[in-house]
């Protein structure tokens, strides 16, 4: 049975990172963006990590462009960006697509995983929250609007 930790993908420096790295931790996944309306959610995706994290839990943040081209920085400047402006200290990924023919992989598996309200698959915008156990299996999709905070009681379930 295919797990998130069948995955891997490219973090901003360049370096491919196999998600089996994470085994045995919760997790939340998310395609991220710098110039959204969500964008402060950064601020409580950081928040949860740090609270949550030393308990085996990890926030991953995929940097996706494909809304309204919120995210138009090269991976230097999203890295710098996530840093001084919310002190990220969770994993960033490289910049990827969430939907179509160059969908990364992972988030073909998890929207699959996974389908949104009615069935639909796509991914509607930036901030899109897939949580996962500590086994990889994919146990809820959450739509941008969902914010980190609200999610706090469905992590401590998994940790």
């Amino acid at each position: 049975m295919t797990t998130v930790h069948d995955f891997s993908a490219s973090t901003l420096d360049g370096q491919q990172l196999p998600l089996k790295a994470f085994a045995g931790k919760v997790l939340l996944i998310v395609n991220t963006a710098s110039a959204c309306g969500f964008t402060p959610q950064y601020e409580q995706l950081e928040a949860l990590q740090r609270m949550l994290g030393p308990r085996g839990f990890a926030v991953l943040g995929f940097p996706c462009n494909q809304f309204g081209g919120q995210e138009p920085g090269t991976a230097q400047e999203i890295a710098e960006f996530c840093a001084t402006k919310y002190d990220v200290t969770f994993p960033m990924f490289g910049k990827i697509d969430v939907n179509g023919d160059n969908a990364l992989p992972l988030f073909t598996y998890l929207k699959d995983e996974k389908p949104g309200i009615l069935g639909s698959k796509a991914i509607k915008w930036n901030f899109t929250k897939f949580l996962v156990d500590r086994s990889g299996k994919v146990v809820a999709r959450h739509g941008s609007a969902t914010t980190p905070q609200a999610l706090i009681p469905e992590i401590e379930r998994l940790l």
